[in-house]
């Protein structure tokens, strides 16, 4: 499917068939968009740092566009993003899997099925991992991996290897010093028409202008931060726990992405597959909706028939 043109951010979330629903868990209240039921099983979608829900739209809009229709969709504000609070509240990331968990199932669905951008596809990772009978399947679109957790916790070393993730962490770190007055600092560049220069590396294609505008919005130091603790913290060898197929799709100048990133998750997911994307960036999604819904149909017709195979041999046995 060839997109006509760099498709927007949308927030009219009735338009594309879901409802804005407040959901109470344990780190607090959560703002997701959800609908399009069929009966599940659900379509998780977690956003990046500095993202909201509003980053899946061109992707659902090019499902529509494909006659291939995303249902049962699930697109969560993670905490301290969007318009979900909360982040004070997260420990860990296991914290925010048993909430995205606990979103799931208090909208009725006990299996799913995960997509994350960037940070969301570490968390997807880690939600299948200690969810392994509830998961069906991942899709990783430019998913943090080791490399970002070296930048973190090794500056000098990592952030000589992934410069462009070591520069904007150094950034939103030095924000986040002067509290609000480091949100207003970005809004002050985003009014004088710096965003498009300052966001540009993370593109490979150029974007619609909506999805520059929405980082002066969700560019949030504190959050940041904080969710690069978190990922300093974790145990990468969680992932081993992962039983499910995980599609990752990557732009092929993705700066946020580093040479050990595809090994490491090689090592740790048995049922690791990458696609590597001409014309993308960090925002493959965005940039290229129509591969990463092309690896989502895949990664689900993979997963029917292992479950299919699973059932026929378990009838066999018995």
């Amino acid at each position: 499917m060839n997109l006509p043109h760099a498709l927007p951010l949308r927030t009219d979330a009735e338009a594309l068939g879901l409802q804005r629903l407040v959901i109470p868990t344990s780190v607090g209240e959560i703002v997701v968009r959800a609908g399009r039921r069929t009966g599940g099983p659900a379509t998780i979608l977690l956003h990046g740092a500095a993202g909201s829900w509003t980053t899946w739209t061109p992707l659902l809009a090019a499902s529509a566009l494909a006659h291939a229709p995303l249902t049962d969709v699930i697109a969560l504000d993670l905490p301290g993003w969007g318009e979900s609070c909360g982040i004070d509240r997260v420990h860990s990331v296991g914290d925010l899997s048993d909430a995205i968990v606990e979103v799931a199932r208090a909208l009725g669905y006990d299996s799913w099925r995960v997509v994350g951008h960037s940070l969301g596809g570490f968390v997807a990772l880690d939600v299948a991992a200690r969810h392994p009978d509830s998961t069906l399947g991942v899709v990783l679109v430019s998913a943090s991996g080791a490399a970002v957790v070296d930048a973190i916790r090794r500056p000098l070393r990592g952030g000589l290897a992934l410069p462009g993730f070591a520069g904007m962490l150094l950034g939103m770190r030095a924000l986040a010093a002067f509290g609000a007055a480091g949100r207003g600092f970005v809004r002050f560049l985003a009014e004088r028409g710096w965003m498009p220069a300052l966001t540009a590396p993370l593109f490979s294609a150029s974007v619609h202008p909506s999805v520059v505008a929405a980082f002066a919005d969700e560019a949030r130091p504190a959050a940041f931060g904080a969710a690069a603790r978190l990922a300093a913290a974790y145990e990468l060898r969680t992932w081993t726990g992962v039983r499910c197929p995980v599609r990752s799709v990557r732009g092929a100048r993705d700066v946020f992405a580093g040479e050990s990133d595809a090994a490491a998750f090689i090592a740790l997911i048995p049922e690791f597959r990458e696609v590597r994307l001409a014309g993308a960036g960090h925002f493959a999604h965005i940039e290229r909706p129509d591969a990463v819904l092309d690896a989502l149909l895949r990664e689900q017709s993979t997963g029917v028939a292992r479950r299919t195979a699973n059932a026929l041999d378990g009838a066999a046995r018995s």
